[in-house]
């Protein structure tokens, strides 16, 4: 009877073990799916501001450029049209990312300003330096969210 009684008892046990452990793997394996989704998130937050950023460069390298060359009134108007729709493109993407990764917030505002500054360079020199500038802050942005994301 006390060997029906220690089988029965260590088939329970048994049992209990591999729920146990089968639990524990399933959370694990959530817990890492949830990790490998926000990370895609973040990386294409990253994605979208920095594609966003360069077509709102290129913009204001062509508004600048026909400005302090002494375009046209037409060609000058409509560069201005096209870079005031691509800064508009900046916001959400901006902040998306803020919200998803606020550890990349400091450098994705720094990368937006920077290239905001192209704005009103008095001259073509200027303005090939704060297009550097830009260039230099979105390459920082992404290299800072790829050592972030590494290490997740």
């Amino acid at each position: 009877m006390w060997d029906a009684i220690i089988a029965v008892a260590g088939t329970l046990l048994g049992g209990i073990v591999t729920g146990t452990l089968q639990h524990r793997h399933a959370a694990a394996a959530r817990a890492e799916d949830r990790a490998e989704a926000r990370r895609q998130s973040v990386t294409d937050a990253v994605a979208t501001v920095a594609a966003a950023l360069a077509a709102h460069r290129r913009a204001m390298w062509v508004r600048e450029d026909a400005r302090l060359r002494g375009a046209p009134e037409a060609e000058v108007t409509a560069a201005r049209a096209e870079s005031h729709i691509t800064r508009a493109a900046i916001t959400a993407p901006l902040t998306r990312l803020a919200v998803l990764a606020p550890q990349l917030a400091d450098a994705a505002q720094d990368a937006a300003h920077t290239t905001y500054a192209l704005r009103a360079a008095p001259d073509a020199q200027t303005l090939s330096a704060r297009r550097e500038s830009a260039l230099t802050a979105a390459d920082h942005l992404v290299a800072t969210a790829g050592r972030i994301l590494a290490a997740l």
